[in-house]
C-alpha cells in the first residue's frame, strides 16, 4: 500500500531506521511514536509525478505507524529475525475516528472568508481553497492539478497518480467555471500557480490558515475539514458512499474509465447538486443553481 510505503519511509526509517532489527527496543517505539506526534517528520516533498507529497504527523499517525511497525516486527519474530516485537506493550494513542464537518455558520463564515481575502492573498491560492470546498478533493491533489489532467468540455478529470493510485472525478460545472476563469498555459503546466517558477504551490498549507483565520473560523477547521464536510454533505442529501467515494477519490471507489459515456451522467448531477449546496451555504449560490436536469440516452 503506498501510505504504508510512505510511513515506512517518512516515518519510520528517519526515525529507527539506523538501528538494527535486533536492536530495537520498546523504549526506540515509544520515542518514535511520541516524535511523530510532535511533528518531527512532517513535511511537504516534491514528486517526479504529482509535484508536492505532504507526510502529516499528529496521534493519528503515530498510532498507525506504531501500528505498522508492529506488523513488521512480527514478520521479523515469525521469521526468526529477534525473539520478541518491541511494539508490544507500547500504549498508542487513542485515535479519534469522529471527524469535523462544518457546521451552517461555518460554511457562512467561510463563503465571506474567501471573497475577502480575493483582495489581500495570491489569488491561486484563493481559488485552489474555493475548489477544494467545492469538491472534497485532497489539497495536494489540487495543488498538483495540471491543465492536460483536466476536460472542461467532458467535465472530467483525470488523475494519474493520487494517494489511491489512477483516479477519474467527476466535475461539478462549479467547478469548472472556476477552472475555465484561469488561462489555459499548455497541458503541462500547473493549474494554481505558485508564487514563483513553474513549480507547485508550496505556501498553500499557510495561504490557507491564513484565510481561514482572517475568516474567524476555529483552528481545527483546515482543507482536510473542508473535505470531510464535503462528504458529510452529500451523504446528508442521501447520495451513496460509492457516489461520494467516487468524486473524492476514496480507495474503494471506482468509476468508468469511459468517462465519455452517458452513464457517468448522474455522477455530474451528484457533483453539482453537492457543489450547489455548499455554494448556497458560503453565500455564493442558491441552492441548485448549477444543476442541470439530466435525461437518458434516446430521450428527446
Amino acid at each position: 500500500m503506498r501510505s504504508d510505503r510512505g510511513r515506512i519511509a517518512g516515518h519510520i526509517v528517519p526515525l529507527v531506521g539506523k538501528r538494527s532489527v535486533a536492536a530495537v527496543t520498546r523504549a526506540d517505539v515509544e520515542r518514535m511514536m511520541h516524535a511523530i506526534a510532535a511533528g518531527a517528520t512532517a513535511r511537504q516533498a516534491k514528486t517526479k509525478a504529482r509535484g508536492l507529497s505532504t507526510l502529516r504527523g499528529g496521534r493519528g499517525a503515530a498510532t498507525r505507524t506504531v501500528s505498522l511497525l508492529g506488523g513488521v516486527f512480527a514478520y521479523a519474530v515469525a521469521r526468526g529475525l529477534r525473539p520478541d516485537n518491541p511494539v508490544h506493550g507500547v500504549r498508542k494513542y487513542a485515535e479519534n475516528r469522529r471527524e469535523r464537518r462544518l457546521t451552517d455558520e461555518e460554511y457562512a463564515l467561510l463563503g465571506a472568508g474567501l471573497r475577502a481575502a480575493e483582495a489581500t492573498v495570491w489569488p491561486p491560492a484563493v481559488s485552489a481553497l474555493r475548489f477544494l470546498v467545492m469538491t472534497g478533493w485532497r489539497s495536494s491533489e489540487a495543488i498538483g492539478l495540471r491543465w492536460g489532467d483536466v476536460d472542461l468540455s467532458r467535465r472530467v478529470a483525470v488523475l494519474p497518480d493520487t494517494k489511491t493510485g489512477r483516479s477519474v472525478r467527476p466535475l461539478s460545472r462549479a467547478a469548472c467555471e472556476l477552472l475555465a476563469a484561469w488561462p489555459r498555459r499548455g497541458d503541462s503546466a500547473l493549474v494554481f500557480q505558485a508564487t514563483r517558477g513553474d513549480g507547485p504551490l508550496a505556501g498553500f498549507q499557510k495561504f490557507a490558515v491564513r484565510i481561514l483565520a482572517q475568516a474567524g473560523l476555529p483552528a481545527d477547521v483546515t482543507p482536510h475539514t473542508l473535505r470531510h464536510s464535503f462528504v458529510s454533505l452529500g451523504a446528508d442529501l442521501g447520495f451513496a458512499d460509492a457516489t461520494l467515494g467516487a468524486l473524492v477519490g476514496h480507495k474503494t471507489a471506482s468509476i468508468t474509465g469511459r468517462y465519455t459515456h452517458l452513464a457517468d451522467a448522474p455522477m455530474l448531477a451528484a457533483a453539482d447538486r453537492i457543489a450547489a449546496e455548499t455554494l448556497a451555504r458560503t453565500g455564493e449560490a442558491t441552492p441548485g443553481a448549477v444543476v442541470v436536469p439530466l435525461r437518458p440516452a434516446g430521450v428527446g
